[in-house]
């Protein structure tokens, strides 16, 4: 991964920030005994997720369900292959809070014929998926220290020194014009990721809610058992071996990175102390799924349904839902039915789930969760507004937001391209250290900009009495809205509409309806961002369905709107400033899917798109695009 850390330390107030050996303040931490269980647990075979189909024996019975396993294992000749050893057996673990399954093989299988299993698993008419239960990790890399001695004074000073993210005009997100409007007060932000240091001074002026920690193997965890527990402790995520977690992965110390996300969002504000968060008023929910080689799919989406407002199996209901979701986390394949389905419910819940996009510098369609249906895909830019080079990119980003650069940007002894947050310089368990602040670059640090800004959103809504918005509502607002990037992005690594832009958000989700009987309101319409695709339409023969695009003045290339893919037959009608009637000004009229219309040098304005079904149609794409005129 291309993301790297700075550490800064706060002398003068080292003695009142030094970490207590004890967690006995803030939120519930569960059992604070950090152990090193044995590998032993290691030894046992992988975990499968399995999803039985309903009304089958199998989705009931726990015997059925390995009988399905063992048998897969004969047809596979896994079990011939572990006769020595007495055959492939199954133990069920637990159910999901998505329906799935989880179950433990009896040994170890290589890659080949795990696979293999699986496959022959998933032919079973009882089943519905099934999978491999792989880890995925916090989207952190290589560490980078420094200290440095600050100027102490009133209301957060590193706020003003370090803080580009929310502060520079050109790469930043303009937080103070924002909170003169919103602090996401009354709003409940999930993140999960390794836990929270809940006695971090910037981070326990009450945002913290009562966590809960989803780690479900105690080598991972490095808690005492398998067991979940109420709290979300961060006990570190440290790898004192080479090649521990995977070939080749390395030697490296603890992160903190839940705590740093968690500061991005709520870090204590206005306390002239460290720095601020974007969203400082509202309520974080830590909760723990990462830890020692990073954390298996199975917790992590049990922590998404549970987050929402979601039951899952075995634990008590989450007595504060989400109304956002931060993931800052990810693995190297694309979404998975496990997760795809745990994001279904949280999305029907009413959470909106956003996603750090990956640091691979590579298409953001290999890798989950971030993209994944109903999800907010965030990729990095930096101080200059252009995207970091690590960032992941493709269609599938939806916006971007301030991940720094790192290396690439040098300004201000460095911490120009990084993003400062609370965090710990403890090197393994969370009391080998002291608290400090940290630097870090990533998609890891730009998604929880975006939850933020939602969170902004959402407050102000309740604030001026309106509802909230749903979860695709608000994406849809957070995409439109967001800042056209300063500098060219070009078109072979796309990271989404724009920059995300708190003002722009709220500005116009506070807007006042428009009242047809005093006012000529504009036609309701989905706003589209400019050259974002729409996928996966559907409609009906005659059916109509109303878009618009805001064409800004300066624009020197042609608008154009096209729509493609899906099967059916729709047409395509556009008007400038009304809605088309039966025809637009312009209109494309062609069997089947395949339309486009090509406006030459096009007026400001609003452009309205109608989307009509010829015959009845399904998984169409729509697009408009045009040329951003000069900053």
């Amino acid at each position: 991964m291309s993301m790297k850390n700075k550490t800064l330390l706060c002398a003068a107030v080292a003695a009142a920030m030094s970490m207590p050996s004890a967690f006995a303040a803030g939120p519930v931490i569960g059992d604070s005994k950090i152990v090193q269980p044995s590998a032993s647990a290691q030894q046992a075979g992988a975990r499968l997720i399995v999803k039985y189909r309903e009304g089958t024996l199998e989705r009931s019975s726990n015997s059925a369900k390995t009988r399905v396993i063992q048998s897969a294992a004969a047809r596979s000749g896994a079990s011939a292959k572990a006769a020595r050893s007495g055959g492939v057996s199954a133990t069920h673990l637990r159910q999901l809070g998505v329906g799935a399954d989880l179950l433990r093989l009896s040994q170890k299988m290589d890659s080949s014929a795990l696979n293999a299993l699986v496959r022959e698993i998933s032919a079973d008419p009882s089943v519905e998926y099934a999978q491999v239960d792989t880890r995925d990790y916090a989207l952190v890399g290589p560490r980078r220290t420094t200290d440095a001695q600050p100027q102490f004074t009133p209301n957060d000073p590193f706020y003003a020194q370090y803080q580009w993210n929310f502060t520079n005009p050109v790469g930043g997100v303009n937080a103070s014009a924002a909170w003169d409007v919103s602090s996401g007060e009354g709003i409940v932000v999930a993140v999960i990721d390794t836990g929270i240091l809940p006695t971090h001074p910037d981070m326990n002026a009450g945002q913290l809610l009562d966590g809960y920690d989803f780690i479900t193997d105690a080598f991972v965890s490095r808690r005492p058992t398998d067991e979940r527990v109420p709290g979300a402790l961060d006990y570190g995520d440290w790898n004192p071996e080479a090649g521990e977690c995977y070939a080749g992965s390395p030697v490296s110390g603890s992160s903190w990175h839940g705590t740093h996300v968690a500061g991005t969002v709520a870090q204590s504000t206005n306390n002239a102390l460290g720095a601020a968060g974007l969203a400082y008023n509202a309520k974080v929910l830590p909760l723990r799924a990462l830890g020692r080689c990073g954390g298996y799919g199975s917790d992590i989406a049990d922590a998404i349904v549970w987050a929402s407002g979601g039951s899952v199996p075995g634990l008590p209901a989450n007595e504060n839902p989400a109304e956002v979701i931060n993931l800052s986390l990810g693995g190297g394949s694309a979404c998975d039915a496990t997760y795809q389905d745990a994001i279904d419910i949280a999305t029907a819940n009413g959470s909106l789930v956003v996603v750090a996009a990956g640091n691979s510098n590579s298409n953001v369609a290999n890798f989950r969760p971030a993209s994944c249906n109903n999800v907010v895909a965030v990729g990095a830019s930096r101080i200059t507004g252009g995207r970091a080079s690590y960032s992941n990119f493709g269609p599938l980003v939806d916006l971007a937001a301030p991940g720094g650069g790192g290396g690439q940007d040098t300004g201000n002894d460095g911490w120009d391209g990084y993003i400062l947050q609370a965090g710990s310089n403890a090197e393994t368990t969370p009391d080998s250290g002291t608290f400090s602040y940290v630097g870090y670059t990533g998609t890891s640090m730009a998604s929880p900009h975006v939850a933020a800004v939602a969170a902004l959103v959402q407050s102000a809504l309740s604030a001026a009495d309106r509802d909230p918005l749903t979860p695709a509502a608000l994406e849809a607002l957070l995409k439109s809205t967001a800042r056209p990037f300063p500098t060219t992005i070009p078109s072979n690594t796309p990271i989404g509409t724009g920059i995300v832009d708190p003002v722009a958000a709220l500005s116009l989700a506070l807007e006042e309806p428009c009242d047809p009987e005093v006012e000529e309101c504009a036609p309701p319409a989905t706003p589209l961002a400019n050259a974002t695709p729409v996928r996966a339409l559907s409609g009906t023969a005659g059916g109509e369905t109303l878009y618009s695009i805001d064409v800004p003045a300066g624009v020197s290339g042609p608008l154009s709107v096209t729509t493609s893919g899906g099967s059916g037959d729709v047409s395509l009608h556009v008007s400038l400033d009304e809605a088309p009637g039966e025809t637009g000004t312009w209109n494309s009229t062609r069997p089947g899917n395949s339309e486009t219309i090509r406006i030459n040098a096009p007026a400001a304005g609003t452009y309205y798109i109608k989307l009509k079904g010829v015959r009845a149609y399904s998984n169409v794409t729509l697009q408009a695009r045009f040329s951003q005129p000069p900053v």
